[in-house]
């Protein structure tokens, strides 16, 4: 009889502290998800209390996980880190995974959660996590603990919102669904373009009955090529796509500016436009003398100025091969033929 009251305590016992656990838990999921419809983003802002309330503190597993972009404000403005940018995916990504997961029978609702930590704010969360450089992205599974987190590479950056979704669907086996990107111009600036377009077509299509527009001007026409070549043999694009800068300042004399870096692996921006410069020069001037300078009936001046041209295209060229083996190592070598 003492045998079987003692079962009957220890089930009831067990019973109650199940229960409890399971309380406890969905309490925290609630708050988790109050929080969530109070941030525009879907970001919760985190604090190192909200980190101990919701990470330290719950037993493992908690049900739940959390996605934590580690932030710095002092550094939003250093470009090459990208924060403000990364921030933005993030919380796109966040808005996407909620809008996916709204209905509560999703097996995915209130299980992944949006988080971010600001280092003036959370120094010690920060440490917690042992992150010590930036951009920094944090998932925490249910048995993980902060040290044992799973960390975004930078790979996982490259194609912002929807390479993180990856990974989130790697990590977690959780579905996030497709990325929500808001249009490009809203329903009301789509409709003024569109009147303004309908307004605006009557008076161009007089224009280009006339041939009064500026596509009909060859100075225009004559402007741009030189543009494209310029652009084209200057790396514009390279320095637009790899953000390079136009200089750096020196590592021996912080008070002096580099221009031209020494090495094949990288070129600043004020070093493309230097050679794209010569190049225009040796350019403009082929383009003179074939199309301009034939024209001149004065054989004295043609021969004036073919010298001087050839003379300056020669210097322009000497400079660039100068500046190529300068950077690279590599030279290039004139042979006599041996015979004929």
């Amino acid at each position: 009889m003492a045998l079987r009251l003692f079962l009957l305590i220890a089930v009831f016992s067990l019973t109650l502290f199940s229960v409890s656990v399971r309380s406890s838990d969905s309490d925290l999921v609630s708050e988790l998800l109050a929080l969530q419809s109070h941030s525009k983003s879907g970001v919760i802002h985190l604090d190192d209390r909200s980190v101990s309330r919701f990470l330290t503190s719950p037993k493992t597993p908690r049900p739940y996980s959390l996605l934590v972009f580690f932030d710095a404000t002092q550094l939003h403005d250093k470009a090459e880190l990208q924060l403000k940018t990364l921030h933005a995916e993030f919380s796109l990504l966040a808005k996407s995974f909620i809008t996916n997961n709204q209905d509560p029978d999703s097996s995915s609702h209130g299980k992944l959660f949006f988080c971010d930590l600001e280092f003036k704010e959370s120094q010690s969360s920060f440490a917690l996590f042992g992150v010590n450089s930036l951009p920094h992205i944090k998932l925490i599974g249910p048995n993980q603990t902060p040290k044992q987190s799973d960390q975004m590479d930078q790979g996982d950056f490259s194609r912002l919102a929807e390479s993180m979704s990856h990974f989130v669907e790697s990590k977690t086996n959780l579905v996030v669904g497709p990325i929500h990107r808001p249009p490009f111009l809203s329903k009301k600036q789509l409709a003024l373009v569109i009147v303004g377009i309908l307004i605006w077509i009557p008076f161009a299509v007089k224009k280009i009955v006339m041939g009064e527009t500026l596509l009909h001007d060859p100075k225009l026409w004559l402007a741009g090529s030189v543009f494209v070549y310029f652009f084209s043999v200057s790396g514009a694009m390279h320095n637009i796509i790899r953000k390079m800068p136009m200089f750096l300042a020196d590592r021996n004399d912080p008070n002096k500016l580099v221009f031209f870096y020494q090495g094949s692996g990288m070129q600043l921006g004020a070093e493309g436009f230097a050679i794209g410069f010569l190049y225009t020069i040796v350019g403009l001037l082929l383009a003179f003398m074939t199309r301009v300078l034939v024209k001149v009936k004065n054989v004295n001046v043609q021969r004036a100025v073919m010298i001087v041209s050839l003379f300056v295209s020669f210097w322009a060229v000497k400079k660039v091969v100068y500046l190529d083996n300068w950077k690279t190592g590599y030279g290039i070598h004139g042979f006599w033929p041996s015979s004929w």
